[in-house]
């Protein structure tokens, strides 16, 4: 085998070494459970005081925030891009690191979501201490909107 060709199955091997790493990287999987909440008990939050608070941010595609999204939650953009983890560094920069965020997406099933874990990782890395991330096994229609819990359309 010539070094080219050791050179070049090399830069293969990182490469995928480097996708691999990246596609695990965002994997809402490894957010802590101490992170997670479930869509029942955000809904009792949100019908108590408690949920006057908190700050409800949707970090997926804006199709299915037009589509439906929980009242109240505020679009940011996918967090799997760096657009989207720009518009969150501005829109929470200036809040107090206590303050209760809650994160959603709900663009497919939970071990295949490309936009929590970066958005979650993003506010850690920033010192957020309060922060939750809701745990749609699904998606957010059957998580969600099957289920009857309240939701906005549009804008």
């Amino acid at each position: 085998m010539n070094t080219l060709t050791r050179n070049a199955g090399l830069v293969f091997v990182l490469a995928a070494v480097t996708l691999l790493g990246s596609v695990f990287a965002y994997q809402a999987t490894s957010i802590p459970n101490s992170r997670i909440i479930q869509p029942e008990e955000l809904v009792k939050i949100l019908q108590s005081s408690k949920g006057e608070g908190l700050l409800m941010i949707q970090v997926g595609s804006h199709v299915l925030y037009e589509q439906a999204h929980i009242p109240g939650s505020e679009y940011i953009g996918p967090a799997s891009r760096e657009v989207g983890l720009g518009e969150l560094r501005k829109r929470v920069e200036s809040l107090p690191h206590g303050k209760l965020i809650v994160l959603y997406c709900g663009c497919c099933p939970w071990n295949h979501c490309p936009n929590v874990k970066p958005a979650h990782d993003l506010l850690q890395s920033m010192g957020f201490t309060n922060v939750r991330v809701v745990h749609f096994a699904d998606n957010f229609g059957a998580n969600w909107v099957e289920k009857g819990y309240p939701v906005a359309k549009g804008e």
